[in-house]
């Protein structure tokens, strides 16, 4: 089917989307992005990948191009995800996630087992910040940047919401991350990891790759979930740096499935 590109506003609750379908015949991948970024920072990916897929990416709410919410829950992400899949035609995407959108295509995939072909996940992995202790010190981190926060939304890499609204969806992620690891030992579709190094702004030295042990238990629960690659990025550039190996484990991935579907 060549599908027609597009891009425009979307309409989901009480907000926009903003939305950027590259159209074609091609297999249609729909990227997630991490949690404060926009969909920009997927260029190099689909300059890789190029015009044998089907290209569609957006912007979360408050973020990039997108409109503000009364709402910026986890829920409120997986039905942006439903409505841009729908008012763009899609019914099985393969869907690649960085980080907080990993996380999101590993729920959407589990919710959803008969809609997707496969799953890309950017290093993100089944481990959080839990407890009081845990959300203090998210939330601390967050009002320590509440002044850079406007600035870091211009770049991509911050959302137009308050201090304490960031905080806000970075607990919630930090809860239903490590409560994860059932949904991942369930999926049935083919998972393909791509994972960092390094640590991310916020983290401890060396506590995202203490985090990463976590998913050795997965892959040995789930045949269905495999480790394309390890690269020397850490967790905040490793789209900039190692795309090449994201869009490796893309291509992979989609000749292991065959025809486009």
């Amino acid at each position: 089917m060549n599908s027609p590109a597009w891009t425009g506003m979307l309409p989901v609750d009480d907000t926009e989307l903003y939305v950027r379908d590259t159209g074609g015949p091609g297999r249609p991948v729909v990227y997630l992005n991490g949690a404060y970024a926009d969909q920009k920072h997927w260029k190099r990916v689909i300059a890789d990948l190029g015009s044998d897929y089907r290209h569609i990416t957006f912007d979360e709410r408050a973020r990039g191009k997108s409109k503000r919410s009364a709402d910026y829950t986890f829920e409120a992400c997986l039905r942006d995800l439903d409505a841009v899949l729908t008012a763009r035609g899609v019914e099985k995407p393969l869907l690649v996630g960085w980080s907080y959108g990993g996380i999101i295509g590993w729920h959407w995939a589990d919710r959803n087992p008969d809609r997707v072909q496969g799953l890309v996940t950017v290093d993100a992995f089944p481990v959080g910040l839990t407890g009081e202790a845990g959300r203090e010190r998210i939330r601390k981190m967050f009002r320590q940047w509440r002044l850079v926060l406007p600035i870091a939304a211009r770049f991509g890499l911050g959302a137009r919401m308050s201090a304490d609204e960031h905080a806000d969806v970075n607990i919630e992620l930090n809860e239903i991350a490590p409560a994860s690891v059932p949904v991942l030992d369930r999926l049935v579709c083919p998972v393909r990891f791509v994972m960092a190094t390094g640590d991310s702004l916020g983290s401890e030295a060396g506590e995202m790759e203490q985090g990463r042990k976590v998913l050795d238990q997965v892959l040995a629960a789930n045949p269905n979930i495999k480790v394309s690659a390890k690269v020397a990025s850490n967790h905040s550039k490793i789209l900039r740096n190692d795309s090449p190996a994201v869009a490796l484990a893309v291509r992979e991935l989609a000749v292991s499935l065959g025809t486009v579907q």
